[in-house]
């Protein structure tokens, strides 16, 4: 009995499908090398920056990913915000790490998991500030007001408050009353720039 149609043995024994599913190979559209006038888009964080983003802003207050998603998207102008389905992946990776754990939620926001740093997390940042310094600039870049946000003096202070706070840590910690008083200082410190 003769078989009608297409020789499907022959593609198979030859390796060639011919044209089908062009659009799915290598340089077609939906294929790893974009294709057809498809540019691939070029990732915005490298290998570990967005993990290090995330900690960072966590650092500054407890939050949630959505939260999250505005703030790097305030930080760029609004030129790039996350998927949810990289931040959300990342932060439990965090949480697993130990550096994040979830915070208590707040009045009314019980529905969303908000995450705050832990210990471990704060001496990672400290340790890395270089790091973070340098992601910082490279998101403010993009919001094209990089000379509005451009203040050195600024991140030397931070820089010098960060400095000596790990230096009096890792030289035999504090004791309650140096916590205490630190935090007056620093939050004295935070509603007096708020005023400005």
């Amino acid at each position: 009995m003769r078989r009608r149609g297409f020789p499907i043995e022959a593609m198979f024994a030859s390796g060639s499908w011919g044209n089908w599913g062009g659009d799915f190979g290598r340089d077609g559209p939906f294929g790893g090398g974009g294709g057809r006038g498809h540019k691939r888009k070029r990732r915005m964080f490298g290998t570990g920056e967005l993990r290090l983003t995330l900690l960072m802003l966590i650092g500054d207050e407890p939050r949630h990913g959505y939260e999250l998603i505005k703030a790097i998207g305030e930080m760029t102008g609004g030129t790039y915000e996350p998927s949810p389905g990289a931040v959300y992946p990342t932060l439990q990776m965090l949480a697993d790490e130990g550096v994040i754990t979830e915070a208590k939620p707040k009045k009314g926001d019980e529905a969303k998991k908000a995450f705050e740093i832990t210990k471990s997390g704060k001496e990672e940042l400290a340790d890395r500030e270089d790091e973070v310094a340098k992601i910082v600039q490279k998101l403010t870049a993009m919001s094209g007001n990089e000379e509005r946000n451009r203040a050195p003096e600024l991140f030397r202070a931070m820089g010098n408050l960060a400095g000596v706070l790990k230096n009096k840590y890792r030289s035999g910690g504090f004791d309650a009353g140096d916590i205490e008083e630190m935090v007056d200082i620093i939050d004295d410190a935070a509603k007096r720039i708020e005023r400005l």
